[in-house]
């Protein structure tokens, strides 16, 4: 038994301070999934050792975090009417196909290229936390045909190369283009599925007889990780909630922003290999 905690307690505590880091920031700011797991489980693996793959760790263990969460969270708002079932069935496959091609692609990229592509992405999202306004809209409807194609494609990409469920793309996206934002939160949580499934499998393929992987992974899927990761967000993102209430939303939103700025410019600055 000592043996084993010799080996192995460094890794377990890091993942339990990396879940219950997600999961109380995931509450307090009402969002979740690899925009918070990514970063927290980046730096636990690289200040374990496993710097070669700590990013294709990440990113993989936060896609498969994500799967039941998503499939709980849009099950919960389907009972109260809050998912567009028209949107899912014109979307949700070309989101999947886009989310397959971008776990193959982030698979295959180096270290640097994946912060790069986080770090770039999160900066952009976070100016949306400190200057977005509910009221904003491009249109009345969401697009449809090539368009649909095009964009759904992208988002699913973009989100299995970051390993986050698309949350803050579609929600954004849908809230622009008419729908409200009750709708658009329990449609986006559909989107987290369609992504996590496939992409999770596809950095579960390319990471599979790569070398210096953490313990217990099966490709770039550390078991330990995505079990730690879900049973702390699961606990304690109500906790956050909690706080989060008795905080001034507007201001809780700026904050979340500046600090994700923050986390943007630290992985862009590593990317950069400043």
């Amino acid at each position: 038994m000592s043996d084993f905690l010799n080996m192995y307690g460094p890794l377990l505590l890091a993942l339990l301070a990396a879940g219950a880091f997600a999961g109380l920031i995931a509450g307090l700011f009402g969002i979740g999934g690899g925009v918070v797991i990514v970063p927290s489980l980046a730096f636990a693996f690289d200040q374990l050792g496993y710097t070669e793959v700590s990013m294709h760790a990440a990113v993989g263990c936060s896609l498969a975090t994500i799967i039941a969460t998503s499939i709980r969270s849009a099950m919960a708002h389907h009972k109260r009417g809050a998912v567009d079932m028209e949107v899912v069935r014109g979307w949700v496959p070309w989101i999947m196909l886009g989310a397959i091609i971008g776990s193959l692609i982030a698979g295959y990229m180096p270290k640097t290229g994946m912060r790069a592509v986080f770090g770039c992405v999160l900066a952009l999202v976070s100016l949306q936390f400190i200057f977005g306004r509910p009221n904003w809209k491009l249109r009345d409807d969401l697009p449809t045909g090539v368009a649909r194609t095009g964009i759904a494609g992208f988002i699913g990409a973009l989100s299995g190369i970051m390993g986050i469920g698309g949350g803050v793309f579609g929600v954004t996206l849908m809230t622009l283009c008419g729908k409200s934002v009750h709708k658009a939160v329990g449609t986006a949580a559909a989107f987290g599925a369609a992504i996590g499934l496939p992409a999770a499998i596809g950095f579960a393929i390319s990471g599979w007889s790569v070398d210096g992987r953490p313990p217990f992974s099966i490709g770039y899927l550390n078991i330990p990780a995505i079990l730690i990761i879900g049973v702390m967000t699961t606990s304690l993102a109500p906790l956050g909630a909690a706080l989060a209430h008795r905080l001034n939303a507007t201001t809780l939103k700026k904050i979340f922003g500046a600090v994700m700025i923050l986390v943007a410019i630290n992985m862009i600055r590593l990317a950069l290999g400043f």
